[in-house]
């Protein structure tokens, strides 16, 4: 009995962690790609667009994470009515 919940217990732990790592991600990314890409604008071309390429970066990041929490939200539901 016990070893069977110390399982579920960490198939919860891990799926947390898996979550929190996929959230973190997806919200990295785009910060850091704009960011490369407004770096690499301004050496190449002198324009100055690094700043409003971050502000660009991190709405799309925070897109992401409400869409995935969303979709979390939305899991969880469904196997809570099952």
């Amino acid at each position: 009995m016990r070893g069977g919940k110390f399982l579920k217990n960490n198939r919860e732990v891990f799926r947390s962690l898996a979550m929190i790592t996929q959230i973190g991600i997806s919200v990295l990314a785009p910060v850091i790609l704009c960011v490369a890409l407004g770096y690499w604008l301004d050496q190449k071309f002198g324009w100055h667009t690094t700043v409003v390429l971050v502000i660009l970066g991190i709405l799309a990041g925070a897109r992401n994470a409400w869409i995935l929490l969303n979709q979390m939200v939305q899991d969880d539901e469904k196997k809570k009515k099952k």
